[in-house]
This record gives C-alpha cells, sequence and structure tokens, in this order.
C-alpha cells in the first residue's frame, strides 16, 4: 500500500512539474500530456542537432527519429506492406491497430511469428491456390517479356509447364504387353504406368498452350490452366512412388488394371477399377473389420483391397481424384465405340 501511494505522489509530482496540474487546475486534457511530450521530444531532437533553434523540418525529423526508435531491432529489410498484411490476415489478426504505424504492424508480425512459428491455416482451397499460382506466373512471364522484348515469349507468357516425354502411345502399348504378369518385380509395371501418365499429361498440356491467346487469358482458359497445374502437382507423389518402387501392392495392382483397360480404349472397365480403387466394394468402406463375434455373411469382402483407398490420407486423395482427370482426358484424346466409353453423349 505504501509503494502504491509513493507512485502515485511520484506521477502527481512529474505532472506538476510539466505545469499540467497545480493549484487552480485539478485535471488535465490528453491532448496537453501529448503536447507537452511533443515538446519534449522536439527539444531532445535540437540537442542532438546542435543548436537550440528548431528546424523548419522538425516534423519530418521526427517523423524519422520515430520510425528509426521503433524498428531498431527490426531487420534491415522490411517486408513489403501487401505480405504484411496477407500474413497478418493467415493469422486472424487485424492488419492495422488504431494509432499504429506500417513499422509497428511489421514489429507486431514478427511477435506473433516468434510467437507461434506455425500458423494453423486450416482446410485450404487447393483449386484457388493453383489460379492464384498460375496468374503468379502470368504476371512473371509478362514482366519478363516486357524487359526482354522478345515475341517469342510474349507468345508463351500464358502457357502451362509441359514435360516432354518424347514417346508416343504405340511404344506405351507394347511395353505394356506383359503389364501385371511379373510378380516378382514391380519395377517394369511402376515404369509403365509413370510414362502412361507423364504421357497423358504432355497431350493436355500441349493442349492448352495450342490454344488461341484470347482463349487462354479468358476466364475458362484460366480455370483450365489452374486445373492442370493442380493435377501435376497431385500427381508429384505418386510419380516419386512409382520411381522408388515404393508404391502399395494394393494400390499398384488397381493402377495396373486402370492403365491396361486405358491402353485397350476400354473406360468403363477403366473407370470401373478406377471406383473400386478410390471408393471400394466392401460393406463398410471406413474398414470394419470386428462386426460381432460370429461370422457373418460378407465376413470375406472385409480385406484391405476392399477398402476404400480414398480416406487413408489426404495425399492419396489428390492423386486419385487427378488420376480421374486423366482417363477422362485419354478418353477424348483416343475414343473408342460408345459402348466403350463413359458418359460419351456428354463428352
Amino acid at each position: 500500500m505504501e509503494a502504491l501511494k509513493a507512485e502515485i505522489a511520484k506521477k502527481r509530482k512529474e505532472l506538476v512539474d510539466s505545469k499540467l496540474i497545480g493549484p487552480d487546475k485539478k485535471y488535465f486534457k490528453r491532448s496537453d500530456l501529448l503536447a507537452k511530450e511533443e515538446e519534449e521530444h522536439r527539444k531532445k531532437i535540437a540537442a542532438l542537432r546542435g543548436d537550440g533553434a528548431e528546424s523548419k523540418n522538425t516534423d519530418d525529423i521526427v517523423s524519422r527519429v520515430s520510425i528509426f526508435t521503433s524498428s531498431r531491432d527490426v531487420d534491415d529489410k522490411i517486408l513489403p506492406r501487401k505480405e504484411v498484411i496477407k500474413r497478418l490476415r493467415e493469422r486472424n489478426q487485424p492488419i492495422l491497430l488504431f494509432g499504429e504505424t506500417l513499422v509497428e504492424a511489421f514489429n507486431r508480425l514478427r511477435q506473433l511469428e516468434v510467437a507461434e512459428p506455425e500458423c494453423e491455416k486450416g482446410f485450404r482451397n487447393d483449386f484457388q491456390e493453383a489460379m492464384e499460382q498460375v496468374d503468379q506466373q502470368y504476371l512473371n512471364e509478362l514482366m519478363k517479356s516486357k524487359n526482354n522484348g522478345d515475341d517469342e515469349d510474349k507468345k508463351k507468357a500464358h502457357d502451362v509447364a509441359v514435360e516432354e516425354m518424347k514417346t508416343n502411345i504405340d511404344e506405351i502399348r507394347d511395353l505394356a504387353v506383359n503389364l501385371g504378369r511379373r510378380k516378382d518385380d514391380k519395377s517394369q509395371d511402376c515404369n509403365i504406368i509413370c510414362t502412361l501418365f507423364k504421357f497423358l499429361l504432355e497431350l493436355w498440356g500441349k493442349k492448352l498452350n495450342s490454344r488461341e491467346e484470347e482463349d487462354k487469358i479468358s476466364t475458362a482458359g484460366k480455370i483450365e490452366s489452374a486445373t492442370y497445374t493442380q493435377t501435376q502437382a497431385y500427381l508429384k507423389p505418386l510419380f516419386k512412388q512409382l520411381k522408388n518402387n515404393k508404391i502399395a501392392d494394393d494400390i499398384l495392382k488397381h493402377l495396373t488394371l486402370i492403365v491396361k483397360y486405358t491402353l485397350d480404349r476400354d473406360y468403363v472397365k477403366a473407370n470401373d477399377a478406377y471406383l473400386r480403387m478410390a471408393i471400394g466394394n466392401a460393406p463398410w468402406p471406413i474398414g470394419v473389420t470386428m462386426v460381432g463375434i460370429h461370422a457373418r455373411t460378407g465376413r470375406e469382402k472385409i480385406f484391405s483391397a476392399n477398402i476404400a483407398h480414398v480416406l487413408n490420407d489426404e495425399t492419396q486423395r489428390k492423386y486419385i481424384q487427378a488420376l480421374k482427370r486423366l482417363i477422362t482426358k485419354c478418353q477424348r484424346f483416343f475414343p473408342a465405340d460408345p459402348s466403350r466409353c463413359v458418359e460419351y453423349n456428354a463428352i
């Protein structure tokens, strides 16, 4: 209690010395306090400059000194305001508090990132991210073409990235003659599956790049390019597993059937194999294995081969979704009889 009284007396003495209160004045306005602090700050600046007279650009000096003092712990490079706003919004924080400067907002962001390095973003819209990536790629290519002044770069400003395979469908069909017959060595099967999917991606990308410039920059054209970019990103984990021969045997079994039927242009059976891999045909696709003490009818269907792989993890869900897009594109690139196609009239 005594310490609190001493602190109050000290504050009162400081106010009396600053002439904010006195015998005839028992209260003061906040504006008076701010004006007094600003006046003291100006005097300190004048003392640092070496002369007693105030400069005509005192306000400019005050702003510079305040920015310097507030950013003395900041790194030499301060993030752009757009990036600061983006990171604050990702953390559900206000982009600017009342009376806060831009440097103070950046310092607040740094404190949040130090306190909580991992930002929980929750569910993300992958398609929107792919759209933003495509738009950013367009912007970068346009800026590059403007700087270089090259007509070829200007034509390629809205193209998508395509990986050249240097093969054709006939060569892949010849390689796939013994697909699925080598039980001891699955490296050859993984290589054929990976080659076919990359070849379909190449055809899709070349078709997108062969469009007119007006179609590429339209909204529908951007959506198609974003879908292609998203499919490429989804298939990267699958390609990595196929390259390293580390893909699960049950997934490889379904992929082998899908590739075999796709090369035969029997898209109805390929779609059935895809559905068995995606959603399974078990009575309980989530994976219920203990249904009671006694054996029931259909108990033999509850195995890993009948369980929905799309429910295992997010990575599998993504590349399984991308595989469906490739099957649909293959049906358009290499059409067959209507009885062997899926949704032939719609296509």
